[in-house]
């Protein structure tokens, strides 16, 4: 059936990303290993995996579907989305991930999010399985022309003779489009290109120094998300490392089930963001711990959030015991606009975090290095995120534009060809963030000695009294305090009296609500030396978050002015 798409000859130059399906015809020797939620394996090499993307491909060109056209993919099953969103992208059909419905709290909410991306990408239609249609039926009836189809069904059609040919894809092609999280406003689709993801990829595999042969990853990240996406399907596609796929609900359930499938796989590499390496800690006793090997571990990254430099300390010191070395644990920093990454950490090397005198940063924006003599509350900390990846460059710009020499913090611009081409259907906040200069990622951050470090999201910060604070910084304090749920506490302003204050809700665990209240703001005034206003503690699950996890800092704000939160019980 393919045989007129054979793989390129020797030298040829790849391209676009169908090229890479088509080159992966002729190889066999591995490939991804599917996970299910029962446990069972299921083990598809780069050959097989090609040959059912491309006739998927060629189905979906045979209902109607031509090049440039856009279809939603709500699959929750990672083999069927890998499957679907390859057949889309071999034909020039762009692919929307969109993030499933993991049940039925706030299910309205969902619902909302999900219309507004399926509107803004001008999807005609959505991929979904058979067991997803009834729930997402309200959905589907919000957003008008939109066509529901069972993936199962659809894809259990024959080929049939004389079906459509693919046009011509090009390197500037878009890809597909990567939603944003949503965390500081509401998602918008990012245009991901071919040559953009070639180029991402290829700076991923120098920095991770990933070797066909010895490198095998295992991941649980969502693939709807850019660092699952990117980094666990399309980049060992392109270097032909083998990758096992746990189910995201599995790590959720059970987050030691991560770092055994590591030990049992015999992984090299597997990234997570803070709050999943915090869990592992958590969820793995020392008796866990024996039955670990993780010497095999070269790489784990951590990045799609700020990382607590405890976090970072305390898993490194946690899993030695089973054989984690040190300099595996790799904090970086990427985005969808960027296609994944900006910049990773040098492997190998310990993560060590850079302490900088607080009153300087905060009343100046210089990050000058503390002495070890200086009191531990006149200084603060950041964890590198290692140099800018391959081909790339990195800028620390003013509010004007202006470069910023080493040491000064102001907001990070990245240059190079992983840049996406702007946001789909969003002509003035592409002007404004992909600029000339390069891409305006909102974060500020400084460089030293060429190690980027990021400090904060600049629409996040905290300005009281004309001095800058990091919410990041005052959250993680907050949740030092017991009752409190980790990662689950959001700090902003409001308007007051004379100057904007500091406002903090969280989740409380266990306790009295009033009584963890008072030791937050005491806790906080004394490590921070920072008064709180209010501290509003919610029920569990209460706090908004986007669809990987993140804590929604402006849709929370707006929600306590309008008064929508409900201090807990």
């Amino acid at each position: 059936m393919f045989a007129q798409e054979a793989p390129p000859s020797e030298g040829a130059v790849t391209s676009t990303f169908a090229q890479v399906l088509v080159e992966n015809l002729g190889h066999s020797d591995s490939g991804y290993t599917f996970i299910r939620e029962d446990g069972h394996e299921h083990f598809v090499s780069w050959s097989a995996l090609s040959r059912e993307a491309l006739r998927r491909g060629r189905l979906l060109l045979q209902s109607g579907l031509r090049k440039g056209e856009r279809i939603a993919l709500f699959l929750p099953e990672e083999r069927e989305f890998v499957f679907t969103f390859l057949g889309a992208v071999s034909v020039g059909v762009v692919p929307v991930p969109l993030y499933p419905p993991m049940g039925f709290g706030k299910f309205e909410a969902y619902c909302e999010d999900a219309a507004h991306i399926l509107r803004s990408s001008g999807a005609s239609a959505v991929w979904m399985p058979r067991k997803l249609a009834d729930l997402l039926a309200p959905l589907l009836q919000a957003v008008e022309g939109l066509r529901a189809v069972v993936s199962e069904e659809f894809f259990a059609e024959p080929l049939v003779e004389g079906a459509p040919r693919p046009e011509a894809i090009g390197p500037e092609d878009v890809m597909f489009l990567q939603f944003t999280s949503g965390s500081t406003a509401a998602p918008k689709g990012v245009r991901v290109t071919h040559a953009g993801v070639l180029a991402n990829c290829a700076a991923i595999t120098s920095a991770l120094r990933l070797e066909r042969g010895r490198d095998r990853g295992v991941s649980w990240l969502p693939m709807y998300h850019d660092m699952g996406l990117v980094g666990f399907v399309l980049t060992p596609l392109i270097t032909r490392c083998p990758v096992s796929f746990l189910p995201a609900l599995r790590f959720a359930f059970s987050p030691r089930i991560w770092l055994e499938t590591v030990s049992r796989h015999r992984a090299t590499v597997t990234f997570a963001p803070n709050f999943g390496l915090a869990l592992a800690v958590k969820h793995t006793s020392a008796e866990d711990l024996r039955r670990l090997d993780l010497s095999c571990l070269r790489v784990v990254g951590c990045g799609a959030e700020p990382n607590h430099p405890e976090t970072l300390r305390s898993f490194a010191a946690h899993f030695a015991a089973a054989g984690l070395r040190p300099g595996v644990v790799a904090p970086c920093y990427g985005m969808a606009e960027a296609t994944l990454a900006i910049s990773l950490s040098e492997i190998g090397v310990p993560c060590a975090p850079d302490v900088v005198r607080s009153e300087e940063y905060h009343a100046s924006g210089l990050a000058r290095p503390a002495s070890n003599a200086e009191a531990p509350g006149a200084r603060v900390a950041f964890v590198p995120c290692g140099r800018p990846i391959e081909g790339h460059r990195i800028l620390i710009v003013d509010d004007e534009g202006n470069p910023l020499p080493e040491r000064h913090i102001g907001e990070v611009v990245f240059q190079g060809p992983s840049v996406a081409a702007g946001y789909h259907g969003d002509p003035e906040a592409t002007r404004q963030n992909f600029t000339a200069q390069g891409l305006r990622t909102g974060d500020c951050g400084y460089l030293a000695d060429g190690v980027l470090y990021v400090t904060s999201r600049k629409k996040d910060l905290l300005i009281i009294n004309g001095r800058n604070r990091d919410p990041q910084t005052v959250e993680w304090a907050a949740a030092e305090v017991p009752g409190l749920r980790k990662g689950n506490v959001v700090a902003f302003t409001r308007p007051g009296p004379a100057t904007e204050e500091v406002v903090l809700v969280a989740e409380l665990r266990d306790g009295d609500a009033a009584a963890v209240a008072r030791q937050v703001r005491g806790h906080i005034q004394a490590k921070l030396s920072l008064p709180v206003a209010e501290v509003l503690l919610l029920a569990l699950g209460e706090l908004p978050k986007t669809s990987s996890g993140k804590v929604q800092r402006s849709k929370t704000r707006q929600q306590y002015l309008e008064g929508v939160l409900r201090q807990a019980n």
